[in-house]
């Protein structure tokens, strides 16, 4: 792997993981030593990360982790909405029913996943991500693809907003569960349906949490 991607994986990794979080000033000289690279493949990843709307300028301070506000929120779910209802769509249609059946058999599982701590919820993450992978294998549709990659590195970081609300993560796998069995039935209409809900449900939830951290920090 070339320095600058390498440099650059690290970085969104720790973006989305909220290890650098909203406002860090990322200082190339710092930054160079601190992943082991020089100047010139860090500049190559920060200019990455800008193109991502993850880092953006600030006035002599060189680049800072970008925010995720409300209107962000609620720009990115306007998006969403429209683009995954269609996938799950697509995918009921032209999925592979005996992969879906398996990764709905670990959906059951979930809630003993979240309430086994950091690691279970981790893992519950990543079963979220390989659902989006098999998602997109499925719909064979690379502009379609190509749209919920570029959404997906955003709502990534969303998504950690709820981290720590175990009912939500509980509630979230429930919904996520009614659509993997809809793909599995190859009921398109119903998943399409049941995305809807979940994500109605999502963005309420994702709003409600950053309207209370921005209170918290008022107060």
């Amino acid at each position: 792997m070339r320095a600058s991607d390498k440099a650059y994986q690290t970085l969104l990794d720790e973006i989305v993981e909220g290890a650098l979080p909203p406002g860090t000033v990322l200082a190339e000289v710092e930054q160079a030593a601190r992943l082991g690279v020089s100047r010139t493949p860090l500049r190559e990843a920060l200019a990455h990360l800008r193109k991502d709307g993850l880092v953006e300028p600030l006035a002599g301070r060189g680049l800072i982790v970008t925010a995720v506000s409300i209107d962000d929120i609620v720009e990115l779910y306007e998006l969403r909405q429209p683009l995954e209802q269609q996938a799950a769509r697509l995918a009921a249609q032209r999925g592979n029913p005996q992969l879906f059946a398996q990764i709905a058999a670990e959906f059951r599982e979930s809630e003993r996943l979240i309430d086994s701590g950091e690691e279970g919820i981790k893992a519950y993450y990543q079963l979220n991500e390989r659902l989006d992978r098999a998602i997109e294998d499925a719909i064979s549709s690379a502009y379609l693809v190509n749209a919920l990659k570029a959404l997906h590195l955003h709502l990534a970081r969303i998504r950690r907003l709820s981290r720590q609300n175990i009912d939500r993560l509980r509630a979230a796998a429930v919904e996520t569960l009614v659509i993997v069995e809809a793909i599995v039935n190859r009921d398109a209409d119903l998943a399409a349906s049941a995305t809807h809900v979940h994500l109605q449900q999502s963005l309420r939830n994702s709003l409600d949490t950053v309207r209370t951290r921005a209170v918290d920090r008022v107060a």
